[in-house]
């Protein structure tokens, strides 16, 4: 099978369009496109708008240019010795916008800077749109900023109704030849046999079209739904903004034209603006230019364009446009047309349906063809071929019907489908524990992650940090008691002023009061533990903000790992202070304060002391920053110094590890699947969590960052299985260790939550990013994001993952055993008995059970503790296993046997006579085959285990899949024998069918205990065996 599929085979991530096309060129028999390709990616629409896209950031980059070298140009005329002989005039009011809000709008798209000037600046503008740059925008006044200026939302493509759907599965080219198969034949039936007899085998057939198109359309809308929801919570995207003098978070698509939004690193801008302050802004226009340089923004190049990301520094900005009013509104329209690309397992089984429908095709043409044969050679021995009857017209209609109806069994459409099926059903699930699913490939190709490499604040701990321990004039001090209260710190008054002007001012935090007074601080969680031991230590955030002025300001980023602001004290005196990763802040200091509060040289004893200080809080799993100044003097507007600071305190944090992060380390264990900790902290307290949650064990290996990049291609090979922890580790060092454990042959995942942590989650397999503490970009670059920030979410993502495939494997196992029973029980009767036993009704019904009810039923399995007991799947591994073709195999040749024996021996077994033993016969048969069909159902719950009962009352779906199907087969035969060829059956008989279908479930016990497959057993590198992938015997 596997050489057959050679051009079904896409990479989960980033498919090249040659890939795309090949596997499409290769599909043949496709029975309805419309539905099939559904959820496939069009690319010549694709194209088209790509093409459209490029062409609309070509024009914007041109535009852009011009306009910056106009503003150049208008900058060296505005000169500030010039200003006075050419004073500004100010040729437009503030009235003009609110009565042209276009105008506004198209100011800052125009980057109109003389505009800009001539309303004196950001202060003109905020009169203009009628706000307060301090107290923002009134919550009484959104609506009517809404009705005057637009809201915040993009033009989006209505959604298909219920009724599009039902359109959509009548496009099936099988069924529209049996709706004029089903017309003729009403129509000859009425002139033959007259009413109401002669409508009802046409009717019959049109019955079943429509139970078949209304249970495909429910599928198919309930599907549409669910990636609807998804879609919304992919799209729920927050700012923080000030608002009614408090600063407050609020989603995007909130946002009122005049809102003060803060911008800080990794922000996507919600919306066009114009700066009002901040330090070291640097924006990515990628997004709307194609530019990869990065654009500094300041009072001087105000202008904020939506879409665009912070790449460094932070901001406040004021909402000048919103909406389809700002370029991104309209180049947002045309992404939304594009689609998503099809997963691997999507494909395959594309493949596998063509490989399927031809050989279904084949049996169609000759069942048509000898049925056709026999008629005429039996029409020729009774020497009335020259005269023709519409009861022998009637009779090739039927047989015409029966060879399209094997096609429409044959040709499995469904099996793709069931993946999207599988796919929604678990993407809904995810969501519900906290994982948004982004892309449908990464739910599919988790389930065959070998490696999961991630972070370790937040993600293996809670986030929630408080300040433990600090190291500050000499001494290390307990801040808390054993029950978690504040202890009061004794420092001399000196040493504590300098230590909170540190804490308070080199911060990207802020400590806000709602309406009622209670205090909150809004920033990361580590900056909030730090400036709750500066409130808890007696300091005012507010007073000292307002008595110092920050000069110029350097934000944390995860590459300097450090902190720098430069402040101007009450007393004229200009000091900078900085803040970080303990062993960079300290080489950038040669002072420290003594136990006396004076500062003193740092030698070289000292450095061993506070080293030594900072390794026993490491010890102690405590994350360590330091806190330095140095009084600047001189010019304040050059660079932050980069070394000569004064060591003012070593403060440990404690952040605790997660609850059920160590049992989802050790199924990951259990599950083969490695993980690695690759964290930014000190290599001591990395190791020490690693420790506690499982992660490092005997013989793994711990390196940090800077050694890492020291070694070798050759030495990487041979260390990279080993490492289990990364510390000190830069956004490169986690790109790099992604790439290397990639090109080893592993299924690597990665979590991140900074802006640099975007190029390994571009190129892992899978990137995971955190919900609560991930920046917009990291978010955009990822295919899962982890809602609530906990390892434990990754491990479920991971086991529906495995899920999805076992379910469709199963799903594909039930189908192919009914292709094969339902093709050659027709083909072979029709040879032989020159009558097929099956109907084109009852093989619709048949048809039913298979394709969409099967889906329903297999394809949404919940997963089981046992999928994470086995190893994961390998790329290279056949998706039709050794395995399914045992099982496939034994039940297709039971049943055959079964049915092949009442069609040629029935009647007299059965003890049946009569004129109605024939149709007794056949509707016998026809029950017998679905009752085996409902049981090999269940038989296909567990492709490996006995014991295929386990679990069965917690999936819902399948139970009233089950239940749905024998009550349906009971109208069927009883009540609509008119329509679908059938008679009532005694209850003897029904017995029998039940247990005839029944006694499949032994045999496939008896299969499952023929070895077929080698055991496989993985010992990770713990030295832990995993459990065998084969079958459980329960």
């Amino acid at each position: 099978m596997n050489d057959y599929l050679k051009d079904f085979d896409v990479p989960a991530k980033h498919p090249s369009p040659a890939a795309l096309q090949k596997w499409r060129n290769a599909v043949s028999l496709v029975k309805n496109p419309r539905r099939r390709f559904r959820h496939v990616a069009d690319l010549a629409k694709r194209s088209i708008h790509q093409n459209r896209l490029n062409k609309i950031k070509e024009d914007l980059r041109v535009t852009f240019i011009a306009m910056r070298a106009a503003m150049r140009f208008i900058d060296a005329g505005a000169h500030p010795k010039n200003s006075h002989e050419h004073p500004q005039p100010k040729d437009v009011t503030p009235s003009e916008f609110r009565k042209n809000p276009e105008k506004l709008s198209s100011m800052v798209r125009n980057y109109d800077m003389k505009t800009l000037r001539s309303l004196q600046g950001v202060n003109g503008i905020a009169e203009a749109v009628d706000v307060s740059i301090n107290e923002g925008v009134k919550s009484s006044d959104l609506s009517t900023r809404q009705e005057t200026y637009g809201f915040n939302k993009y033009t989006e493509k209505p959604s298909k109704s219920f009724l599009m759907f039902v359109w959509d599965a009548l496009h099936d080219l099988t069924l529209i030849i049996l709706i004029v198969c089903a017309i003729v034949s009403i129509g000859v039936g009425l002139a033959t046999e007259g009413w109401p007899n002669g409508i009802y085998d046409g009717l019959g057939i049109l019955l079943s079209i429509m139970l078949v198109v209304t249970v495909t359309a429910v599928s198919d809308y309930k599907q549409s739904l669910q990636f609807q929801d998804l879609d919304k919570e992919k799209k729920k995207i927050s700012s923080h903004v000030t608002r009614d003098g408090c600063r407050k978070k609020v989603s995007i698509y909130d946002l009122v034209v005049g809102d003060i939004v803060h911008l800080s690193i990794g922000d996507q801008v919600p919306a066009d603006g114009i700066f009002i302050s901040g330090y070291n802004l640097l924006i990515d226009e990628s997004s709307l230019t194609g530019e990869s340089d990065y654009v500094h923004i300041d009072e001087n190049k105000p202008f904020l364009l939506a879409g665009t990301k912070v790449q460094d520094g932070s901001a406040k900005m004021i909402v000048t446009a919103v909406g389809m009013k700002t370029e991104w509104g309209k180049l947002m329209e045309t992404l939304s047309e594009e689609g998503e690309d099809e997963t691997p397992l999507q494909v395959k089984l594309n493949g596998v349906a063509t490989i399927i429908g031809k050989i279904g095709l084949v049996f169609a043409v000759l069942t048509f063809l000898v049925l056709t044969v026999r008629f005429l050679v039996e029409k020729a021995m009774r020497g009335d071929f020259s005269s023709w009857s519409s009861s022998d017209a009637l009779s090739m209609l039927d047989y015409f019907a029966t060879a399209v109806t094997i096609i429409v069994v044959a040709v499995p459409e469904g099996l793709p489908l069931a993946v999207t099926l599988s796919l929604a059903f678990a993407m809904k699930k995810l969501m519900n524990d906290k994982a948004l699913v982004r892309h449908l490939s990464a739910c599919e190709t988790m389930g065959s992650a070998t490696c999961i490499c991630t972070d370790k604040t937040g993600t293996l701990t809670t986030n929630h940090m408080v300040v433990d321990k600090i190291w500050v004039s000499g001494e290390i001090k307990d801040v808390r008691d054993s029950e978690g209260r504040v202890i009061s710190s004794k420092l001399s008054e000196s040493v504590l002023t300098i230590l909170l002007q540190g804490i308070f001012e080199c911060t990207g935090s802020e400590v806000v009061k709602d309406k009622d007074g209670k205090t909150s601080i809004l920033g990361t969680p580590t900056e909030s533990a730090i400036l709750q031991y500066g409130l808890d230590a007696g300091g005012d955030f507010d007073a000292t903000r307002k008595d110092i002025k920050i000069l110029k300001m350097e934000p944390f980023n995860s590459a300097k790992k450090k902190m720098s602001v430069i402040v101007a004290l009450p007393d004229s005196q200009t000091r900078a202070f900085c803040k970080g990763a303990s062993e960079i802040v300290l080489g950038l200091c040669d002072k420290i304060i003594d136990g006396s509060g004076e500062a003193v040289l740092l030698t070289e004893e000292k450095v061993k002391l506070i080293t030594g200080v900072i390794h026993e809080f490491a010890v102690d799993a405590l994350r360590t920053l330091c806190v330095a100044y140095l009084d600047v003097e001189g010019d304040s507007e050059n660079s932050i110094p980069e070394n000569g600071y004064t060591l003012v305190a070593v403060v440990g944090i404690k952040d605790p590890l997660r609850p059920g992060v160590k049992e989802a380390v050790e199924t990951c264990l259990a599950a083969g699947i490695t993980v690695r900790m690759v964290t930014g902290d000190n290599i001591n307290t990395a190791k020490a969590i690693a420790k506690e949650c499982g992660i490092l064990t005997e013989g793994g290996l711990a390196i940090d960052g800077p050694e890492f990049r020291t070694k070798t291609a050759e030495e990487l090979n041979e260390i990279a299985p080993r490492i289990q922890v990364m510390a000190r580790s830069s956004p490169t060092d986690k790109h790099n260790l992604v790439n290397h454990l990639r090109g080893m042959g592993e299924v690597v995942a990665v979590t991140g939550d900074g802006t640099n942590d975007a190029p390994a989650l571009h190129e892992s397999d899978i990137g995971f990013a955190m919900g609560i503490a991930g920046t917009e970009v990291a978010k955009e670059q990822a295919d899962v994001i982890v809602m609530d920030d906990d390892f434990a979410t990754i491990v479920k993502v991971a086991k529906w993952g495995r899920a999805v495939y076992i379910n469709i494997q199963k799903f594909v196992q039930f189908q192919l055993t009914v292709n094969i029973v339902a093709l050659m029980i027709n083909f072979v009767s029709a040879c032989i008995t020159g009558s097929a036993p099956l109907t084109a009704v009852q093989l619709l019904w048949v048809n039913l059970i298979m394709d969409t009810l099967g889906a329903l039923a297999l394809a949404t399995e919940p997963p089981n503790d046992g999928l994470m007991q086995r190893s994961p799947v390998k790329r290279t591994d056949s998706f039709i296993t050794k395995t399914m073709w045992r099982n496939i195999i034994g039940q297709s040749v039971y049943q055959m046997v079964v049915l092949f024996v009442l069609n040629f021996a029935g009647k007299p077994i059965l003890n049946l006579h009569g004129a109605n033993a024939t149709a007794i016969l056949n509707t016998f048969i026809f029950n017998t085959f679905v009752f085996c069909q409902v049981f090999n159902e269940i038989n296909s719950r567990d492709i490996d285990k006995i014991n295929i009962f386990r679990g069965i009352f917690s999936s819902w779906i399948f139970m009233a899949v089950m239940i749905a199907t024998v009550v349906f087969q009971v109208i069927i035969v009883e009540f609509l024998g008119t329509f679908a060829s059938t008679v009532p059956l005694d209850w003897q008989l029904w017995l029998l069918s039940i247990v005839i279908g029944l006694v499949s479930m032994p045999i496939a016990a008896v299969l499952k205990c023929i070895p077929v497959e080698k055991t496989r057993v993985n010992e990770h590198h713990d030295g832990y065996e995993i459990l065998p992938a084969g079958p459980e015997q329960v």
